[in-house]
């Protein structure tokens, strides 16, 4: 008999957490922003840049160079404009000390382990159980009917 899978067969389905940094722009921006406006679980770290606006198209000068135009902006769900200029700020704060990572220790991932060991006592990982199974058989199919 076999055993119910997730797919792929080797996934996370407990608690998630997101580390952020000051050297993070544009999609670092918006991949933060998006995991808090979905609640995916807590952001540590620092404030991120603040540079994203959107997508851009790009144009050519007659002298050469070029310039990018954003055609469109980000929004949070509260009908709020993301804060260009201001970056995502972590639900935790913690600075990379430079002296501590030296040292081969990492203050913003441990912590968010830490945090994510705690959430794991009540947010255990689980798999949707499979359905019932069904009579696809010819006359099985006919009593549905």
């Amino acid at each position: 008999m076999l055993k119910d899978q997730t797919v792929p067969d080797k996934m996370n389905t407990g608690p998630v957490g997101m580390l952020i940094n000051g050297w993070a722009g544009s999609g670092g921006d918006g991949l933060p922003w998006a995991f808090r406006e979905l609640k995916a679980g807590p952001i540590v770290g620092e404030r991120t840049l603040g540079i994203l606006v959107g997508p851009a198209t790009g144009h050519r000068l007659i002298d050469g160079g070029g310039i990018t135009v954003p055609g469109a902006r980000l929004y949070y769900n509260n009908g709020k404009w993301f804060q260009e200029g201001e970056g995502v700020r972590p639900d935790i704060k913690v600075w990379d000390d430079p002296n501590i990572l030296m040292k081969g220790e990492d203050p913003q991932i441990e912590r968010l382990v830490n945090e994510l060991m705690k959430m794991l006592k009540t947010n255990t990982p689980k798999m949707t159980p499979a359905p019932e199974k069904e009579d696809r058989t010819a006359e099985g199919l006919n009593k549905k009917k």
